[in-house]
């Protein structure tokens, strides 16, 4: 089966290519999430980070 592989990945032009690609897909990505974490602001990260008290408070105030 791996030979199979191999050699249909061998007769591709460019394959090469691919690779590289997803390599800068994946990069780009991190790097901009990364810049997103430490530049977001206090506020808020703290009013997300409390979304799910708030949603099991109002559950149990309606029981």
């Amino acid at each position: 089966m791996l030979k199979f592989v191999k050699g249909y990945m061998e007769s591709i032009d460019g394959v090469a290519t691919y690779p590289m690609i997803s390599l800068l897909i994946f990069f780009v990505f991190f790097t901009l999430l990364f810049w997103w974490v430490f530049t977001a602001s206090k506020s808020y990260i703290k009013e997300v980070s409390e979304l799910p008290l708030e949603e099991d408070n109002q559950q149990n105030l309606e029981l």
